[in-house]
């Protein structure tokens, strides 16, 4: 099978132009009325504007309160087990969080292999995430990832002589809903062990383990309706890289109209609240710079996963969209639960301002009006498509950046002449649609001349600028 070149298609003896990779759709078994690879829609580049936050007294005004989250089973545990229960069967999706806490006494009988080393602890886990506590500290995390989300971690013990506590905050990042039994695939700690002692490894797994499901903050609701259950502290500056803390400050609105987005590149990962309305989860992880980017992308070809990969070694996620619906004029409390530590005072929010639009359309893209199907197919345009630019609102098109008619190349920002280049294009997209909202082109090959670059199937690219 030839997947890489365009065909030609005979069914019930007309003749249709198939671009590889791509499919055609037919309504009435005759006319074209959608390509995959002939998509007349607008590509819109855009700008993250960041825009610090602020308060009352402005961004210098700002005050951070914190509460910080107590590690493990501190307090009332939930239920005892002497083995480790599924995390999703536990929690039944009522939380991402569950904690498994024992304690592990090191008296006179426990001597290390090595003098001056610190034991090995060893963990595995069904997914999706941990973080590990000791006495209160965060030693260690570890997660899978997203071709296997089960996970081993080994990390050093810092263990005290007498009574230890260890706790691990077992985390899901969403379920599952697809693939084979995917209702069966569980989470949650599956062996605990300690190596490094002169006798033996120690296995943990059948210890008493005291759980407890949740967060207590979550329990009283603090990022909501509850937000006053808890003494929230108030200091000069907010502490920075603190695990298990949560962060609360009252913001304005940002200006204007733009979609809005929360910058999280500066914290670790942990979940955010606006006005008690969940943004959601955040975890700003680097992808690998190992991962096979492409600098540019063609999907003909054999698919794979990996195919048309960007953006290897920056965070898989940057900015959490929250709608503009959500905010108040002033006085909007912001609370971020942050499970590793970061800095909250980098936090952002970020307009998403479109700064430039693009349109690429031939001679041979097909349009028709599908909701208006029976005189669509009458009418002598049928089979054409119409270039389209709208800039949004409260801005017009101020410049073409680039236009060409003839047998252009590339993707939008970085489009290129081809070997037919009509001279007027310009001046010719200027004329129709310079310093208006929106534009649109209909019989846009009337608007050249007609013995130009005879025998070929033309195209027009254009790219404009909005402000």
């Amino acid at each position: 099978m030839d997947d890489t070149n365009d065909k030609w298609i005979v069914f019930q003896n007309r003749s249709y132009h198939l671009p590889a990779w791509s499919v055609s759709i037919l309504p009435d078994c005759k006319t074209v009325a959608f390509n995959t690879a002939k998509v007349r829609s607008q590509t819109s580049m855009v700008d993250m504007v960041p825009e610090s936050l602020v308060g009352e007294k402005g961004s210098n005004g700002l005050q951070w309160h914190i509460y910080k989250e107590k590690s493990g089973t501190v307090g009332k545990d939930d239920f005892v087990r002497h083995e480790f229960v599924d995390h999703l069967n536990t929690t039944k999706d009522s939380t991402d969080y569950l904690w498994y806490s024992t304690r592990f006494d090191v008296d006179g009988s426990k001597t290390l292999l090595n003098s001056g080393s610190k034991p090995v602890l060893m963990v595995e886990s069904k997914g999706h995430a941990v973080h590990v506590f000791v006495n209160e500290e965060l030693i260690a995390s570890a997660s899978g990832n997203g071709t296997d989300i089960t996970y081993k971690l080994e990390t050093h013990l810092p263990l005290k002589a007498g009574k230890n506590d260890i706790s691990f905050l077992s985390m899901t990042v969403g379920l599952q809903n697809a693939g084979p039994f995917y209702e069966w695939v569980g989470a949650g700690l599956t062996s605990v062990k300690i190596a490094g002692f002169d006798n033996g490894t120690i296995d943990l797994s059948s210890s008493m383990w005291k759980y407890k499901i949740g967060l207590e903050g979550e329990h009283l609701g603090i990022f909501g309706d509850g937000i006053n259950n808890v003494k929230w502290i108030s200091p000069s500056f907010p502490p920075k890289d603190q695990p298990l803390t949560w962060y609360k400050v009252v913001v304005d609105a940002p200006k204007g109209t733009d979609p809005v987005g929360l910058d999280m590149t500066s914290m670790g990962k942990g979940q955010a609240w606006l006005n008690g309305k969940a943004i959601g989860r955040y975890w700003p992880r680097k992808s690998s710079i190992n991962d096979k980017c492409s600098s540019s992308c063609n999907y003909k070809g054999k698919f794979f996963p990996d195919k048309c990969r960007t953006g290897c070694g920056e965070p898989t996620q940057r900015w959490y969209h929250v709608p503009l619906s959500w905010f108040k004029p002033s006085g909007n409390i912001l609370v971020i639960f942050e499970e590793k530590g970061g800095d909250p005072t980098k936090i952002t929010f970020s307009r998403r301002r479109v700064t430039k639009i693009c349109s690429f359309v031939s001679d041979d893209y097909p349009f028709v009006d599908l909701e208006n199907w029976p005189n669509a197919i009458k009418s002598a345009d049928v089979g054409r498509a119409t270039p389209h630019l709208v800039c949004p609102e409260n801005t017009s098109i101020s410049s073409i950046g680039f236009a060409s008619y003839g047998n252009p190349s590339g993707a939008c920002g970085s489009y290129q002449q081809g070997t037919c280049h009509h001279p007027s294009s310009t001046l010719i997209i200027e004329k129709v649609c310079l310093n208006k909202r929106e534009c649109a082109l209909p019989q846009f090959e009337g608007l050249f001349s007609e013995d130009f670059c005879a025998g070929i199937t033309k195209s027009l690219a254009v790219e404009a600028s909005c402000s």
